[in-house]
Parts: C-alpha cells; structure tokens; sequence
C-alpha cells in the first residue's frame, strides 16, 4: 500500500535551531503552524521540574532557570563519537552534562532523573512536529521525508533515521538539506541552471552545485562542516560579553554560573540578529550576577558594533569561503560559471555574510526563497512525489552523490579510495589487490570513510575477513574489491579470490549508537509517551477551537455594547474586564497551554452571555 493510500505526508526541516514542518496543499507546498500558531519551533528540549517533558517554545522560555536540563543544539552531537573534537569542545560550551553511552563510543545527555541518546532528543522535536501536522490534518501522517547536511556521515544519517523511527514516523526518505531547498527554489517554474545553494544554519554548513533542468535536480558537488554555525557565532559575542563583564567588575568570571551563561546566550542571538537590520544593538542584563552576604547585584551594560561583530566573526565566515572554494573546484566550477546562488539558513542574513558570498561569485545571491523555510518546502515536495508517483515517470527526479570518500585499509596502514566523495549514487566500483605475504590464508577488509591519507584517521564503517586463499608468493594472489552504494546510501562491499571463487562480504548498516535491543526498549517506552502526547494533542486542539470560537463570539459583540453603553459606568466595565480575559486567552493560545484554556473557558462562557445580555438590551445585534 502507498504512502498516498494511508494518509497525508510531510516534509520536516530537524535544524539545529529551529525546525519546521510542510507538506503540498493543492499542488503547492506549505508550511504548518505549531500549536502556538507560529512556523518555526525551536529545537529544544526540556525536562521541568515537576519531571514533565518540555518541546519548543516552551522548553526555550524556561531555559534560563532550568539550564542544566534544557537541551539545545543537539543536532550538533547526533551521531558523534565519545572523545571527538566536537564533542570536547560542546562538553565545555553547554551548561547541560554531557556523558559516554554503555559502550564508551557514543555521545549522551543527561537531562532530569536519566540519560538520553541524542537521537531519543531530537525524536521528541520529531514527535512535536508531527503531533502538529496530525493536528493540522485531523488526522495520522503516512509518512515523511526528513532533511539532514548533505556533510553529514552514515552514523549520523542513520540516528537521524532513528530518531524519526522513536517518533512514531514512517521514514520515506533521508535527503540532503541543500537539495531539498533547491526543489523548493525550482519548483513550478521552467528552471535550467547551474546552482550553487549556500546554507548556514544554526550548527552546520553545506554547499551544493547543483544542475537544474526542469525537474531533474542533479547534484555535482557537495562540502560543508558539521560543526560550523550560528551556535558559533552567538558564542563569540558570548565571549566578547564575558570579557567586557570582567573588566567591569573586576575580574568576575561568569562562566560559573549556569543561570547567567543561559542569559548571555540569550542576549547574544539577540543581539547578532538585531545587527542583520541595524548598525548597533544593546545588551542590558540587569541582575546578572545576584547579591547576597552584603554583596551588591551586579548588572551588565554594553552596547555591540556591527563592525566588530564582522571583527569578532571574520574567521568564521572566511571558514565557510573556503569551503565553498574547494567544492567548487571538486565540481569542475569557477563562479562565473554559476547561474544563481541561493541562500538558506538564518545566518546567511548577516550582512558580512552576504558581502563574502557577493565578493566570492561576483554577482547578487538570489533572494527568491525564505531561508528559514524553503528547507521543509523542498521536503514537502519530495515527499508528495514519493507518495503520488506519475505513471509518466518521477514528478520530481534526485540524483545525489555520497558526501564523502569509501574505501579500505591497505598496507602500512593507508587509505585507498574505492568511491571518490561526489560520486552520484547509486553506483559500484571494482579495484583488484593482491596479498602482501608469502602463503597468506586470509585477509582483512576494513571499510572504511573519510579524506585522511593514514586509515586510522577515518571513520571505521565495518569489516569482514575472506578466508581459504590457496597458498602462494607474495603479489600472486589477485583479490577482487567491490563496493556498492544504493540510492538510499547503503554500502554493501565484497571480496573475491579470483583464483578459486572463494567469495566474502558484508552489508554496511550505520550505527547511530543505539543498539538494536535499546532501539526497542526506547520504541517501547516512546509508544506510551506517544500515545499521551495524541491525547494531549486532541484536547488541546478542543480546547483551542472553543476558546477561538468564544473569543470571536466576544470580540463581535464589543462594538455593539460600546457603543450602546458608552455613558454606563458598568458596561464600559464589563468591556475592560472581557478584553482582559480575552488577552489572556490568547496568551494561553499562542503558549499552547490545554490546562489555562480550560480554566479560562468558564470565564469565557459568562462573558459571553453577558455581552449577548447587555447587546440584547440595548437593541443591539445578536451574535
């Protein structure tokens, strides 16, 4: 049964950030609003006090009393090894704990009374997202197509994958983030282009070139880093704000206190986007530091150029030029030989930013698509494709190349590349090798992926030994080498004697860090918790279409009861008092919160009646 059989589908954008979710309505893609009505969730998770799990807005606005439990950025560790770079520098950076899984490889969180796999955190995001288009839908989601970096690797890939299984999703498709926001830039119109998508986000950077024509989108090149993003650059001016405070107050350092870090971080994406629009921003914490024992509060008070927010992050955008500068190169492209540049990501707003991509491609970047939603639109469309396939053929044709090099460990320890990185997938190579010792009965392949000449230096993806080779010299026995890559990026390698036919091989499945048995117990437990957030969902969307119906009802009433009781001291009263309950209503709603709508429904109802009273009286319409 097809996925168009089932049920709608949806494109979802897991940024580092913020996430949204859309699908096609009427041949076009759309965002869905969250619960609060808006189409950005941050990407946060929370465990609150009272053990009650937190998603979104929510989680974000309690950050700040409740750091060590608020998770952010987890996009940054999915996949990560324990001991990596990048999980070194976050263990210093992030108020929340960081520590190794039951095997020492992988990277956890701790958050409230347990540890979580990171895939587990961005499932919640996941599930959040979904329990929004089920909301939107009135209905179960078939399926959806999730986006990740076009740099990130297999691991990552596959606890992506993972998460979407804990969240209760059909998974139809992973793809890559600057290919979907390529869809998203060519769809219903004739495009024939060479592209180049830029795409900065909150926690990674991609580069794509692509070759548009019509509705084949053929992927040339891709670069990036996994670990360069806004997080970064909120952290320099972090940095900048942490100096300035000690010297103002004497040396105080504020990297202790986990409360006023949170307020820094706060302040410091504050202000970095308010310097996208303006040549200055102000940072006025008061109270940063409390009093106590005779102490007096201490307050922060700067104000933050536009230049030296270009001078704090220089280095970082020159990182993102030089990237985009040998993916180029990898593609066979000078920039004059690109058509259109799109830009994708939050911090592509930056001006500095936009100045480097002008000065690098020599021409204007196109400003034809939002950055923070054509990912989830392209999505969307991809996943609408995937569920409603033309006879004719694909409605929407990708040809994606592997990110990065596959090859194997040989002699003295050195990487030899089988599958060059930008290869366009699926596809297989064959390489011949012979053995390296007299009288050799076996051999090792160990797979392996990365651009490091030294083979420890890469990412090990697995490894098998092909047995029962006949005895011989040095060199004289030929071992044919064959890798295989599926369009859903599947590795398969194999090995063959060619002498005897003796044959080995082995299916490469990513780990994500999860093992399979931990895969199910965490299903387990997500179902459960699933089947709570439905029927949170479901009485929240019950509470939301009473409360807007009364409000509404109300707010129509309000011109007529002014207007006839405008000399009565009790019905201008009954005005002041009804808008009051009306604002916190739509407090309530745009916080999402079921338990005050319910409580303010009540208060809702009497006013109701007393407007329709007070109307009625004065001759006024009924509602």
């Amino acid at each position: 049964m097809t996925a168009a059989a089932e049920g709608p589908v949806i494109g979802i954008d897991l940024g580092t950030t913020n996430s949204a979710v859309a699908t096609v309505v009427d041949g076009a893609p759309r965002l869905i609003p969250n619960r609060a009505g808006q189409l950005l969730t941050p990407s946060v998770v929370a465990v609150a006090r009272n053990g009650k799990r937190l998603v979104g807005h929510i989680a974000k606005r309690q950050a700040i009393t409740n750091a060590e439990h608020t998770v952010f950025a987890a996009k940054r560790l999915i996949g990560r090894r324990w001991g990596s770079r990048e999980v070194e520098d976050a263990r210093r950076a992030l108020p929340y704990q960081l520590v190794a899984g039951p095997d020492g490889n992988d990277v956890r969180v701790r958050m409230g009374e347990r540890v979580w796999a990171v895939p587990e955190l961005a499932a919640l995001v996941l599930a959040e997202l979904k329990a929004d288009a089920e909301t939107f839908f009135g209905g179960p989601v078939a399926g959806a197509v999730v986006t990740v970096p076009a740099y990130f690797n297999d691991g990552q890939r596959q606890a992506t994958k993972d998460a979407g299984r804990i969240a209760g999703l059909e998974v139809l498709r992973i793809i890559n983030e600057p290919t979907s926001a390529a869809l998203a830039y060519g769809f219903g119109r004739p495009v024939e282009k060479k592209v180049v998508v830029f795409d900065l986000g909150g926690g990674t950077f991609d580069v794509s070139v692509l070759d548009i024509a019509r509705s084949v989108y053929d992927v040339v090149a891709v670069g990036g880093d996994t670990y360069l993003g806004g997080e970064d650059f909120d952290r320099r001016v972090m940095e900048w704000l942490i100096f300035g405070f000690a010297q103002d107050h004497l040396g105080v350092d504020l990297r202790s206190d986990t409360m006023a870090l949170q307020r820094l971080k706060d302040a410091a994406e504050r202000a970095k986007c308010e310097l996208s629009s303006a040549p200055a921003a102000s940072v006025h914490l008061p109270f940063l530091l409390g009093g106590g024992e005779g102490k007096p509060a201490l307050h922060l008070e700067r104000q933050l150029k536009r230049d030296q927010l270009e001078e704090l992050t220089r280095d970082l955008v020159a990182r993102c030029v030089a990237v985009t500068k040998r993916t180029l190169e990898d593609a066979g492209v000078r920039p004059a030989q690109v058509d259109e540049v799109i830009l994708v990501g939050g911090m592509t707003r930056m001006p500095l930013v936009q100045a480097a991509v002008r000065e690098f491609f020599g021409r204007e970047p196109s400003r034809g698509v939002h950055p923070d939603e054509v990912v989830a639109l392209g999505a969307a469309i991809q996943a609408h494709a995937l569920a409603h396939p033309q006879p004719s053929g694909p409605e929407v044709l990708l040809l994606d190349v592997t990110p990065q090099n596959l090859g194997l460990m040989v002699v003295g320890g050195y990487f030899q590349t089988i599958i060059a990185k930008n290869t366009t997938v699926p596809t297989s190579a064959t390489h011949i090798f012979t053995t390296s010792q007299d009288d050799q009965h076996s051999v090792r392949i160990a797979v392996l992926q990365g651009a490091a000449e030294k083979a420890a230096d890469n990412e090990l993806l697995g490894e098998f030994v092909l047995t029962g080779i006949r005895p011989a010299r040095r060199g004289e026995v030929e071992i044919e080498v064959t890798f295989e890559i599926s369009a859903d990026g599947i590795v398969g390698v194999s090995a063959k004697d060619l002498a005897t036919g003796q044959r080995q091989s082995i299916t490469i499945t990513a780990t994500s860090g999860l093992s399979e048995e931990e895969l199910r117990r965490i299903l387990d437990e997500s179902g459960d918790a699933l089947l709570e957030r439905k029927q949170a969902s479901a009485e929240l969307a019950q509470r939301r279409a009473a409360a807007e119906r009364l409000v509404h009802e109300i707010e129509a009433l309000v011109p007529a009861v002014t207007a006839a009781l405008a000399r009565s001291r009790f019905g201008m009263d009954a005005v002041t008092r009804a808008e009051a309950v009306v604002q916190r209503t739509r407090a309530a709603l745009e916080a999402g919160d079921a338990g005050q709508l319910s409580a303010l429904e009540d208060q809702l109802e009497r006013t109701l009646q007393l407007f329709r009273g007070l109307a009625g009286e004065a001759g006024g319409p009924r509602a």
